[in-house]
């Protein structure tokens, strides 16, 4: 289980969690002013392996005006050569189209296979990158740099890359791990409210499928809507703990064999209803937070949780602000029908995450489309 962080409250969070790998293990490295020290983390010396002289940072606008001179004077001053790419942000740009610019510039400034891409963002970023990294050359190194509660607590840690299909979410990609990861805790303070209440989305499920102990912690919590009204400790414990859940269970199951699609849960929905909302109504997070809702009333319905356990997990969604019912407009019949896309149907059945009780999580295909379509309508 993932263990708590011993820094106190008025103390810099400083820790490194192992993603022990048979092949192409690599450290999570948590730490106040962590941009500063990227080219330091990256010398020879701290990875146990040199890479080459050339990183691209690759960002979007909003993010790199903020960090991207941090990153790079850091890097620079380590002695690498350094680019930087920025695609545009949003769902709607995750496409072949923008992976396409990174790689002309890759070409432009004659990237080679030892050759490192830095992905400086979100995990709207990070995904694009670490696809663009799997690909050019047939794979070069690649660094997460992530800086939204989401992507630093989820989408940087476990090598799942990728691009969004018309009429799905990550249907193309590929499973590819970094070279390292680093969180800054500080780039949250210009966090926008609505990405943090996103990242805690998957925080919840952590507690819901892996750690009771975190569960009950986001419950105890007075309030969990923005960063300036978290308990500072509990945002640390939030960020260790999270990365620890996540380092275990793809230390187990890399490449999603089994145990780790339970890091799915409360996203077959969700998948769905960002795909056909355009990816304009609510982002990723809101759409986790309504399937998680969507799949405790399926719990319930199958008689895996009682009416307790569900609303012990609303309130504790609630309490973030996110949203809790099917967005206007979005039909039952057409979620139903999206979730033949998702890509966990194994032998045309859709596969769920359930729970028996907070803490543990299993995968079935026994869900029914009534059922499911019986859920939704609660909603």
């Amino acid at each position: 289980m993932p263990a708590t962080t011993s820094s106190a409250p008025t103390q810099p969070l400083s820790a490194t969690i192992r993603v022990a790998l048979p092949q192409n293990s690599y450290d999570i490295r948590l730490e106040a002013d962590g941009l500063d020290r990227l080219g330091e983390w990256l010398a020879p010396e701290a990875l146990g392996y040199k890479l080459g002289k050339k990183i691209a940072v690759v960002s979007n606008p909003e993010i790199f005006a903020l960090y991207g001179d941090r990153v790079l004077k850091s890097l620079d001053n380590a002695g690498f050569e350094t680019i930087s790419h920025c695609f545009e942000p949003g769902e709607t740009h995750k496409t072949f189209a923008s992976v396409q610019g990174l790689f002309d510039a890759l070409l432009e400034a004659r990237f080679e296979r030892s050759s490192t891409l830095l992905a400086l963002g979100g995990g709207i970023v990070g995904d694009m990158t670490g696809f663009a990294a799997a690909s050019w050359l047939r794979g070069i190194n690649f660094v997460q740099v992530p800086t939204s509660l989401l992507a630093m607590v989820d989408a940087s840690v476990g090598g799942k890359t990728g691009v969004n299909h018309p009429k799905g979410k990550n249907l193309i990609g590929a499973f590819y791990q970094p070279k390292l990861v680093t969180i800054d805790p500080g780039v949250l303070a210009t966090l926008p409210v609505r990405e943090f209440r996103a990242g805690m989305a998957e925080v919840i499920k952590y507690g819901v499928i892996w750690d009771v102990e975190l569960f009950a912690k986001l419950e105890a919590a007075d309030r969990l809507d923005s960063m300036d009204a978290l308990d500072p400790a509990l945002l640390l414990e939030i960020l260790q703990r999270s990365t620890q859940a996540k380092a275990d269970v793809v230390a187990q199951d890399e490449k999603e064999g089994g145990l780790r699609a339970i890091l799915n849960y409360g996203h077959t929905i969700g998948h769905a209803v960002e795909s056909l909302t355009g990816y304009s109504v609510v982002n990723h997070g809101e759409a986790v937070g309504i399937g998680m809702v969507a799949v405790a009333r399926v719990m319930v319905q199958m008689g895996l949780w009682d009416a307790q356990s569900e609303a012990r997990q609303l309130a504790i969604i609630e309490k973030t602000g996110l949203p809790t019912a099917i967005p206007d407009g979005v039909a039952i019949a057409d979620i139903v029908n999206r979730l033949k896309t998702d890509k966990k149907v194994k032998d045309g059945r859709v596969r769920f995450v359930l729970s028996k009780e907070i803490g543990s999580a299993f995968v079935t295909d026994t869900v029914t489309d009534s059922i499911v379509a019986e859920a939704l309508a609660s909603l």
